[in-house]
């Protein structure tokens, strides 16, 4: 069985945190969710706690008791790389990327969609809804089960676009 990946695109941080924490609660982990958006959403959206000593503590473990946010604040904080066209990409697409050499993220964000299974033109929305202010969460189905519950999830917190590849 091929693992499915499940993404959609939330307009704000609350959906998206709401989402990740929704996401954690069915039994995965921090490691398990992509983060994608704009560096001029990264920075709006968590200029204040990324400059202070918060999110240190958030990158042992992410043991803040359930703190909804405290884990999309790790994720962007802890293991984030940016990309050409000012992108910040969080989680396990990152670590491909680092995987893959500094050569793996010349294409941009719609590039980088692509390589992940993401068809063209559904790469092409959510390049739209990154640089609209808006945040793309992927995760990984464990098992077959998991994509249906995952993409009600998704859609039932707000996200657009859901979309499983």
């Amino acid at each position: 069985m091929s693992k499915s990946f499940v993404t959609g695109l939330f307009k704000t941080r609350t959906a998206a945190e709401a989402a990740v924490d929704a996401i954690i609660k069915r039994g995965y982990t921090r490691d398990d969710i992509s983060v994608l958006m704009s560096d001029a959403t990264k920075n709006k959206e968590f200029a204040v706690q990324t400059r202070s000593h918060a999110a240190d503590g958030l990158g042992v473990g992410g043991a803040i008791g359930g703190t909804i946010g405290a884990v999309l604040l790790a994720i962007v904080a802890v293991s984030s790389i940016t990309i050409p066209g000012g992108f910040m990409v969080g989680g396990p697409i990152a670590a491909a990327l680092v995987g893959a050499g500094a050569g793996g993220a010349t294409g941009g964000l719609i590039g980088l969609l692509v390589g992940t299974g993401i068809p063209e033109h559904r790469a092409r929305v959510y390049d739209t809804g990154v640089r609209g202010g808006g945040i793309l969460l992927g995760v990984e189905a464990k098992t077959e089960e998991e994509v249906d519950k995952l993409e009600t999830l998704l859609e039932d917190i707000g996200a657009e676009y859901v979309r499983v590849e």
